[in-house]
């Protein structure tokens, strides 16, 4: 079955050839002409594995592109270069638009019984430095980073485990990687596909010499030093960044390379020369030649899509962007602003921490009545008319229509706006006693000061806030807003030391059949209701806490049924069930979703779909609608610009 299925992904619009006489004739780029001029570079035929990804842009109803062109886009953070890496989206499968998963990287997968995957490499695929991809880099990684106790001190990543077993990793020849587990792994391909990709290969030939098991001591020393850092391990690592995508050095199969150096606001990324995809005509994607993308504080990303700045934007833009990007649009700046569907389960989403440090605290916030009541307690429909002009969807956190398991009940179950039912809730716990202005006192004589910490980067999360604080007033709690730096909120929240935090709602809101439903049970720090239960599975014991909660060890329960079950049926069942008890016990309680995404694009730039989705995971973003396929009309003026 799983064999049909990756097979049957494969439409038109991606071919496989088997021998390269099938091919179209392939034209050399003009980006890299003189190189290959001078004899520096090989000739694009050289350069392609003998069996690239053909993609026939008309049968996907797009046009073919033309070669050329810098593509200006702007981030808010120096580590954000790593977008490059979702945008390019180059992975061993991925998604299509319509979320189904085809080989990418790879030729092609076979799975068998849903637990023995064996890969198929491109043959000639290089890295972007020339050195040939093969089995022995998938080696490297899994003999000499992921089981080496010097890199990897807490052992393999979770990811390769399947109820408690290490993976099983062969190499039958150079295009050939087997993994297998004795238990099948449903969800291993998505982990392949996904947005921060699971790197399960390094460039072996670029990170040997930073290896203590393939570089002499005197050698290793030396770089150790260079780079400031006490060990081979740290040195290693520090190179080791194929998500963070800093390391110029450090050769890649993503469409653009980074060719920046030192620390600097404005980042060059260069065309792939090696990339392993071609459009129908035998061009070599991707079309742009130069994505430049510049560092800027996040108030200024509108303002300056606004005045023309950018080709490509939608990172730092919100809703309430969508006024000044239309004006200027109508002033002549150049660019388009379409709006995306977004793919998030919901855009506003408050978590009160069920690991707070405080003890009392969490005790009243693990009492489902609580949650409620502050569910309750927010008028959502007046958030959506003040903010949204009425466009989103008022209601709670939950898979969104567009999903088979979308139910009406789970999106306003305790969501609709209801002080009286709120107040009603709270008095039932014991919080009766007030302070003269009608705040709550907690049983310990401490007013109930609710503190929400959060990123401070969109305007609207702040101004959904300052709405919910009123209406909180009316059931006796007092809304706190704390804004932090992203990593500073993120680090408090692990640490149990934030109360509640507000964040996006799952990057999932569109969850399938075959999607695994393991980020509704407690497993990841990164849901900041239970970080530290998600500490104790993805550390396996060693740090955080176990779940003492019986609706999460219930979640918990149903998470592992799903993942060792193939029967469609009972996994529909499992998805409801979760969902459920996430609308029933608002362990994450949602306010909008579906707010439509501003995505600004330049009146030159070609084969950006009108209607698209915005989505972290599944989709990376633009990262489905393949960014190596957008081309401009006229890439001269773009690259002279």
């Amino acid at each position: 079955m799983f064999r049909a299925f990756i097979t049957l992904v494969f439409t038109a619009a991606f071919t496989l050839p088997l021998f390269a006489s099938e091919l179209p004739e392939v034209q050399e780029s003009s980006f890299w002409g003189q190189e290959v001029a001078n004899g520096s570079l090989p000739p694009v035929s050289e350069r392609l594995p003998l069996d690239p990804l053909v993609v026939d842009l008309e049968a996907k109803g797009r046009s073919f592109g033309r070669e050329g062109g810098t593509l200006r886009t702007l981030v808010s953070r120096s580590k954000d270069v790593r977008q490059m890496v979702v945008y390019g989206y180059a992975r061993l499968v991925g998604y299509d638009e319509n979320y189904e998963i085809y080989p990418d990287i790879l030729r092609d997968v076979e799975v068998e019984e849903g637990r023995k995957f064996t890969l198929h490499l491109r043959r000639g695929h290089k890295w972007s430095d020339g050195h040939p991809f093969t089995s022995a880099d998938f080696e490297y990684y899994w003999k000499h980073v992921a089981q080496n106790k010097e890199l990897s001190p807490s052992g393999p990543p979770q990811n390769l485990f399947v109820d408690g077993i290490l993976a099983e990793m062969s190499f039958p020849d150079d295009y050939t990687v087997v993994i297998e587990w004795p238990y099948a792994n449903p969800g291993f391909l998505q982990l392949l596909a996904q947005a921060s990709p699971f790197f399960i290969y390094r460039p072996a030939h670029y990170l040997k010499q930073f290896h203590a098991e393939f570089t002499d001591q005197k050698t290793l020393k030396r770089a150790i030093k260079k780079a400031r850092v006490r060990t081979w391990a740290a040195l290693h690592n520090g190179l080791d960044n194929m998500y963070k995508f800093d390391n110029p050095d450090l050769p890649t199969l993503q469409p653009w390379m980074n060719a920046s150096t030192g620390k600097s606001s404005r980042n060059l990324f260069v065309r792939n020369p090696y990339y392993h995809r071609i459009d129908a005509k035998g061009v070599q994607l991707p079309y742009i030649d130069i994505v430049e993308m510049t560092i800027v504080g996040g108030g200024l990303i509108a303002a300056k899509a606004n005045a023309g700045e950018v080709d490509l934007q939608a990172r730092g833009l919100d809703f309430p962007d969508i006024s000044i990007l239309k004006k200027g649009e109508v002033d002549g700046a150049g660019y388009r602003t379409l709006l995306w569907a977004n793919g998030a389960a919901n855009q506003i989403t408050i978590y009160p921490n069920l690991n707070f440090a405080d003890p009392m605290w969490r005790e009243v916030i693990r009492d489902v009545r609580f949650r409620r009541a502050l569910s309750l307690g927010i008028d959502r429909r007046m958030i959506n008319r003040a903010l949204y002009f009425g466009l989103a969807t008022e209601g709670g956190m939950t898979a969104l229509p567009q999903s088979p398991f979308h139910e009406t009940a789970n999106l306003y179950r305790w969501s609709i706006y209801y002080p009286a039912k709120a107040n009603a809730l709270l008095d039932e716990m014991g919080l009766t006693e007030r302070r003269p202005d009608g705040i709550r006192l907690l049983p310990d004589g401490r007013p109930m000061e609710f503190i929400i910490e959060t990123a401070g980067e969109r305007k609207e999360v702040e101004n959904a806030l300052a709405i919910v604080t009123d209406t909180w007033r009316e059931i006796g709690i007092k809304l706190i807003m704390r804004p932090l730096d992203r990593d500073i909120l993120r680090n408090r929240v692990y640490s149990g030391l934030s109360m509640a935090a507000v964040w996006y709602g799952w990057d999932n809101g569109l969850p399938q059949e075959y999607t695994s439903p393991e980020y509704l049970a407690p497993k990841h720090q990164e849901f900041f209701a239970w970080p530290k239960w998600g500490q104790y599975y993805q550390t396996g014991g060693e740090v955080g806490e176990a779940p003492d909660m019986a609706e999460a060890e219930r979640l918990m329960e149903l998470s592992y049924d799903w993942s060792h079950t193939q029967d469609s049926v009972l996994r529909e069942q499992i998805w409801r069930e979760m969902l459920t008890i996430h609308a029933d016990h608002q362990f994450g309680i949602g306010i909008l979703s579906q707010a439509p995404q501003p995505i600004v694009v330049s009146d030159r730039l070609q084969n950006v779909p009108e209607r698209g989705k915005w989505a972290w995971d599944p989709g990376a973003h633009f990262g489905i609608h393949r960014i190596d396929e957008f081309y401009y009309e006229d890439p001269f003026q773009q690259l002279t610009q």
